[in-house]
């Protein structure tokens, strides 16, 4: 099996050669055109070293080169390792340390980061390609390995989850085709990027395996360029994450989204309230979903027929979910406990940890490190990570409950919550707070304190509201909040 030349073949057996499959910029590629690409680009990459099993570093912006270079590494049978272009030296590094790549794709202005590897450009494939025949496919195992992608980090050091040749046909079966009905009219546009879980499925796997086509965004996902990407291109299913959604909703004009048939949130908990405001922004309705770099892409998810605001609906096609106590003892449905998951895109290890390996799949269940509640109805309510656990005064709170119920003030944009010791040494409950653009702030603490003593027990109660420009997220959107937690003390 070789997923970029299977791809290939199922193009021109569906006849979708000459349907769009990209949109960059003013450039449109076809499906067809995008697999002679691929074809060619491989070559390239094979006279810089690449072989079957070698591993090559993707570190270029979402385009048409991120895909190609992709589709052209898949090809040979060598393994993309995906890295986000703007993380810093250090992280860069330490993911050259981990993967051990042969060869680096990555803009002329990283190039110094990578001295000891061969480099090219994205722009460099692309024109060499171009006067190269095509490279023959390499023949692969189904678990032979597609590419390693790192964690996001939110807990610490980011891991290499693989991936196998295998796993992206199963993101479309299953999330994209039975749950988000994405077919060959539809047009994705995803906030998330590709080197990222989401971003990859939303926008690699779901217009290639669907004959449909992506919009790719190669610069910063700022709300009036989303905008008008989904108006130019009638963008159908739109992909982000909630602070991008809650962005979108206050700084874009609701018409340009008018072809929207869906907007998708993963990456982070979405609040009801939230979600009620930006669906009503869109026209359309905002499904929650959950997944993880581990799983691939989402594992429990809300869709077009099932859709139950406050969940992330119910397991995707082909996998089981279980909710397990400490000692890993299932709970019963309304009692919260720790997520865990099996299914067909589970990866088989982390790269170089056997340890932590071990400790996250245990008789090929995944310890998603996520706690949540199965309702009576089936679906699953996410209730935060259980790293996201506060103690407040000798008793252990969910600090995304208080979030909620703070969020669901007008004034506010964002909101986290955190244990912090206060100047005397003792630990209180402290919100940080991104107000609207424009609001004022005058006040706006003692409302949201009564706000919160309206609806909460008094343990969650913030003792102080913190103003603050910003919250540190990592680049899929999710909420550090162990940087939240270094704060000093007030």
């Amino acid at each position: 099996m070789n997923m970029a030349a299977d791809l290939a073949r199922r193009a021109a057996r569906n006849r979708w050669l000459d349907r769009p499959a990209y949109h960059e910029n003013d450039l449109t590629l076809t499906h067809g055109r995008l697999h002679q690409l691929a074809a060619r680009a491989a070559t390239v990459l094979a006279d810089a070293g690449a072989r079957p099993g070698t591993r090559v570093l993707l570190a270029l912006p979402d385009g048409i080169a991120w895909v190609t270079a992709f589709l052209a590494t898949a090809r040979l049978g060598a393994v993309a390792v995906l890295a986000n272009p703007h993380l810093a030296a250090g992280d860069h590094a330490h993911i050259v340390r981990d993967a051990r790549p042969r060869l680096a794709l990555a803009p002329t202005a990283l190039a110094p980061r990578f001295t000891a590897l061969a480099h090219l450009t994205g722009a460099q494939l692309l024109h060499r390609a171009a006067a190269q025949p095509p490279a023959p496919p390499a023949e692969n195992d189904p678990a032979h390995t597609l590419y390693i992608q790192y964690t996001s980090g939110t807990t610490g050091a980011p891991k290499g989850v693989i991936h196998r040749h295998r796993d992206p046909a199963h993101y479309y079966t299953g999330a994209g085709a039975q749950l988000l009905d994405i077919g060959e009219d539809d047009v994705n546009l995803s906030v998330s990027k590709l080197f990222f879980a989401y971003g990859l499925g939303n926008s690699l796997a779901f217009p290639l395996y669907s004959g449909g086509s992506a919009v790719l965004l190669p610069g910063p996902p700022r709300p009036a360029a989303i905008a008008d990407l989904a108006a130019r291109h009638h963008v159908t299913h739109l992909h982000a994450v909630p602070s991008a959604y809650a962005a979108l909703s206050a700084h874009s004009d609701p018409a340009a989204f008018g072809a929207l048939r869906a907007a998708v949130s993963a990456g982070e908990r979405l609040s009801p309230a939230l979600a009620a405001r930006v669906s009503a922004h869109l026209d359309a309705p905002v499904l929650d979903q959950l997944g993880s770099t581990e799983a691939g892409h989402a594992f429990a998810s809300n869709s077009l027929t099932r859709h139950t605001p406050g969940t992330v609906g119910t397991p995707a096609p082909g996998f089981e979910l279980q909710l397990r106590d400490r000692d890993l003892k299932p709970v019963a449905d309304g009692t919260e406990g720790e997520l865990w998951v099996r299914g067909p895109t589970v990866m088989p290890r982390y790269l170089n940890r056997p340890k932590e390996t071990a400790r996250t799949l245990i008789d090929g269940w995944l310890a998603t490190r996520d706690r949540a509640v199965r309702n009576p109805d089936g679906t699953y309510t996410h209730h935060g990570r259980t790293d996201d656990l506060e103690m407040v005064g000798g008793i252990t709170i969910s600090p995304a409950e208080v979030e909620e119920v703070l969020a669901a003030h007008p004034a506010v944009r964002d909101v986290a919550v955190a244990s912090l010791p206060n100047t005397e040494g003792a630990t209180k409950l402290r919100a940080f707070v991104v107000p609207h653009r424009g609001e004022h702030t005058s006040g706006l603490e003692a409302e949201l304190t009564a706000l919160a003593r309206a609806r909460l027990a008094p343990f969650k109660v913030p003792r102080s509201v913190q103003f603050v420009d910003s919250l540190p997220r990592t680049a899929t959107g999710k909420l550090q909040r162990f940087l939240i937690r270094t704060a000093p003390a007030r």
